[in-house]
């Protein structure tokens, strides 16, 4: 997508006063030169244009307000006096990954006074020598370089999640981290285990239930018929549940 158009798209129906962060990582711009940006972002305090295949920053407008600029991963190799001249407030310049290949390219960034977070990763100039001492002693202003100060300490805002350094500090101060996690698994694990067993328990009581229920209401079903029956049948159907002949078919045999 071209700058011009994600310029547009990012806008959203905003007016560009009301922008205080704009990104437009990855577009396109033309012959390496910002495109579609004006002054008319005058509030504008974040700006973002990585990879975008920028040759210069000839082109970026007044923005006075701007304390943040995103550069990195261009091919920028000079005319960085323009940002002096257009972005006097700028607190944290990176530059990372651009054809910046000797100090005194750098030079004009010493007109930035409030300047202190400069990145040049991947620049051919952090392969010189004395570099880092270089650097503090043209911009003495300058107090994170490539994300660490003059001695080697790193700056407190850089993200611990991204280098594991949070995770790591996690783990070290639950001592046994992943092991509490394991504990108290298992001991859920447990409690669902007895939640279950005491169901089980539950339904086997209503089940017994059920069936001495099912038990008396069969036995009463046959006491109900037994008093429906005549004396003789009734006395001789008790005879018969207990084992026993009736007196009188044993004289019945007798007389045949």
């Amino acid at each position: 997508m071209e700058m011009e158009k994600r310029l547009t798209l990012e806008l959203r129906n905003k007016k560009p006063a009301e922008v205080k962060e704009l990104v437009l990582d990855n577009c396109r711009s033309d012959d390496g030169k910002i495109v579609g940006l004006s002054s008319d972002f005058e509030n504008l305090e974040f700006l973002s244009m990585i990879n975008v295949n920028l040759l210069s920053v000839s082109n970026l407008p007044k923005l006075h307000k701007l304390r943040k600029l995103e550069l990195s991963d261009n091919r920028i190799s000079g005319g960085l006096e323009v940002l002096a001249e257009r972005t006097p407030n700028l607190t944290h310049l990176n530059l990372s990954g651009n054809k910046i290949k000797d100090i005194n390219t750098l030079e004009p960034l010493k007109k930035l006074p409030n300047l202190h977070s400069l990145d040049l990763f991947n620049c051919e100039v952090t392969m010189l020598i004395n570099y880092r001492e270089s650097m503090f002693a043209l911009l003495p202003q300058l107090t994170y370089l490539d994300g660490f100060d003059a001695d080697d300490q790193e700056a407190p805002d850089s993200d611990p999640e991204a280098d594991g350094d949070g995770l790591d500090d996690e783990y070290d101060e639950n001592g046994e981290g992943e092991e509490e996690d394991d504990d108290e698994e298992d001991e859920l694990d447990e409690e669902v285990i007895d939640d279950e067993e005491e169901d089980e328990d539950d339904l086997e009581g209503e089940e017994e239930e059920d069936g001495v229920d099912d038990e008396e209401e069969e036995d009463e079903e046959d006491e109900d018929d037994d008093e429906d029956l005549p004396q003789g049948e009734k006395r001789k159907r008790d005879l018969e549940d207990e084992g026993e002949e009736d007196p009188e078919d044993e004289e019945d045999e007798e007389d045949d």
